[in-house]
């Protein structure tokens, strides 16, 4: 669902889709509307396109317009952003090779219609090939529609922060952020290019219509920035201000930063809901620097809350109850305190202990987002089943995929049980390994060496924080074992595999991931499996009485009035969960995928841990060393 809701500290049309898909689905039906107009009309459509994961759902539903509709491309003319330079066109990182593989093969464009720069022509050529670029533009009048992602710098396109209004395509070097966010595509930042040709800001500003993409809370922060701050160049994308018909278009994480959602009592009219109030009343805490209860109602009128007030309800005794919600919220039972009173707790003390499965994405996510929570409940005695969704294979570095192969040769000839099959197994994984120009990755040998390792130290962390190995479980769902980052669709037979699961516990608990900014989304595709899952058990006497709890992963944490069970850990807790992390060897130190915070893995945790509790300490609730947060989701 679309929210239509305006701020007026916007300085650009915006407009906020429920998910992804929604938003992606929009834009590819505005552009299949202009082609089908235009074809109508025996004309061209022409196109500036762009590449990165941002569009690839519109490419998606475009192809599927093409397949099951009929739309045409034979008219559809193209013009892609940029490339990286220097870059091959059948280079695997190649922006023509992207183009081809997920829009251009699958379409009847004509060849001759695609125009990419060319990130191979030598260096002397560069300013005749990108003035061409522009003349071809400007021959057939122009792009009608173009469609854009934004960097996490704001860059547009590969025009990085100070470029001008005033550039065209040209030659561009990289910034260390932008490159950075590239890394893990190239397998390692040295291996991703220090330049490009990009279209310029103003080849952009002079399309018909322009459509700007974000998803994902990563890029909520710069979307603020590019609506409702000042046009500058250090911002690229606010260069869109000026063009009389731009859309960013918007899911609702990516949009989380606008004034129109961060603080709506100070944009319009705003519908008092009780998280709505309770959003308020910790915005104010915050702003008076004031435990909630010293808030008073001279500081609801000077911060913009006096209509808060006219609800009939006084500052005090607002307070008292907002208070009160939140402080319900902090339990040191996790799993439900037998024999208390539960009416005002999370969960219920009943049945207890419970069965209970905790579901994590990759072989690392159960520990590094609730290991505190996880190690409590199996010392207060439920019967804690941990499913580890993927193997997370792609996430081991080729160098120990190596060491493990000749630790477990060695350790054969050692035991006298050596065999030529086992030599010839260990010659084809170092053959993969030496010869591979992209990583071990593309060798299904190599990746199930990678596998073993992440899954020897899944069952290491779960045996270190009490859980039976009866208790573990690798469901190892296909969608992910691809060998690369892209990921295939989420399918009847990985559903089918947690159905399973959940079938044989049937637990009273479920604990399951609830970050969806992962930055390979296989946080989202796991959590959505698990939401079919249950969709299909729901019918089933024991998932009536089966509460499901969502953690955050290592990017972020859920915004307080967002938290429904907030448990206190204790230092000796925090270090605990600590060593369980460091179970996880191969993703110490330097993980495969980062991601763009650089700090180990225990670290972002005890940080966002540590955080969330002087958060609360703030509010004016019992301070604590350490929380882990959880949402409630209701199915």
């Amino acid at each position: 669902m679309e929210r239509r809701q305006l701020g007026h500290l916007e300085k650009m049309p915006v407009r906020v889709f429920g998910n992804r898909d929604e938003g992606a689905m929009y834009v590819a039906n505005e552009i299949a509307s202009l082609i089908k107009e235009k074809n109508q009309r025996n004309e061209h459509t022409i196109l500036g396109l762009a590449t990165g994961n941002t569009p690839l759902l519109v490419y998606k539903e475009l192809i599927r317009k093409h397949r099951e509709e009929g739309l045409s491309f034979k008219k559809v003319i193209t013009f892609n952003l940029d490339e990286y330079y220097p870059m091959q066109p059948e280079d695997l990182h190649s922006y023509r090779r992207f183009m081809h593989e997920n829009l251009f093969a699958h379409v009847d464009i004509a060849p001759e219609h695609i125009h990419i720069p060319d990130g191979s022509v030598d260096l002397q050529q560069i300013e005749a090939h990108c003035l061409d670029f522009e003349n071809k533009i400007s021959s057939y009048g122009g792009i009608d529609i173009q469609i854009l992602g934004i960097g996490r710098t704001g860059h547009i396109g590969f025009n990085e922060p100070g470029s001008s209004a005033l550039d065209k395509t040209r030659l561009v070097d990289l910034n260390a952020l932008t490159r950075e966010d590239a890394s893990n595509d190239f397998i390692g930042l040295e291996n991703v290019p220090v330049r490009a040709i990009t279209m310029g800001i103003q080849t952009i500003l002079q399309a018909k219509r322009i459509f700007l993409m974000a998803w994902g809370s990563s890029k909520a922060g710069i979307i603020q920035q590019t609506v409702e701050e000042a046009v500058t160049s250090e911002v690229p994308a606010s260069y869109l201000q000026k063009h009389s018909d731009a859309l960013l278009v918007l899911d609702e994480s990516a949009a989380s930063c606008l004034s129109r959602i961060q603080t709506p009592w100070l944009t319009g009219e705003c519908l008092w809901t009780e998280q709505m109030k309770l959003k308020a009343i910790i915005w104010l805490s915050n702003k008076t620097k004031k435990p909630i209860l010293k808030t008073t109602e001279s500081d609801y009128k000077q911060y913009g809350l006096g209509a808060l007030l006219k609800t009939g309800i006084k500052a005090y005794d607002l307070n008292i109850e907002m208070h009160n919600k939140l402080q319900r919220t902090i339990t040191g039972w996790p799993g439900g305190k037998p024999g208390s009173d539960d009416k005002t707790r999370p969960e219920r003390s009943k049945p207890f202990p419970k069965r209970i499965v905790v579901f994590s994405p990759h072989p690392d996510d159960d520990v590094i987002s609730m290991g505190g929570t996880l190690i409590r409940l199996v010392e207060q005695g439920h019967d804690v089943h941990v499913a580890y969704q993927t193997s997370g294979n792609i996430a081991v570095f080729d160098d120990d995929a190596r060491r493990f192969t000749e630790f477990a040769s060695a350790f054969a000839r050692k035991l006298g049980v050596f065999e030529p099959q086992l030599d010839q197994l260990r010659q084809d994984i170092l053959g993969a390994l030496d010869n591979s120009p992209d990583g071990g990755n593309n060798s299904r040998k190599v990746l199930e060496v990678k596998g073993l390792i992440r899954q020897g130290e899944a069952i290491a962390a779960c045996r270190y924080s009490g859980v039976k190995e009866a208790n573990i479980h690798f469901l190892n769902l296909p969608f992910y074992e691809t060998g690369g980052v892209e990921k295939n669709p989420l399918s009847d037979t990985d559903v089918s595999i947690i159905r399973d699961l959940l079938q044989e516990v049937k637990p009273h608990q479920i604990y399951a991931a609830g970050d969806l900014q992962d930055p390979h989304g296989t946080h989202a595709v796991c959590l959505n499996g698990i939401f079919k899952a249950l969709e299909v058990v729901r019918q089933e006497p024991w998932s009536s009485d089966c509460f499901v709890w969502l953690y955050r992963g290592a990017w972020q944490e859920w915004d307080i009035e967002d938290i429904d069970m907030a448990v206190p850990i204790s230092p000796d807790e925090l270090m605990k969960k600590r060593k369980a992390i460091f179970k996880h060897q191969s993703q110490k130190d330097s993980p495969v995928f980062p991601g763009s915070d650089k700090r180990e893995f225990w670290q972002r945790a005890e940080d966002r841990n540590r955080t969330t509790a002087q958060l609360y300490d703030q509010l004016g609730l019992t301070e604590y060393e350490a929380i882990e947060a959880f949402k409630r989701y209701l199915f």
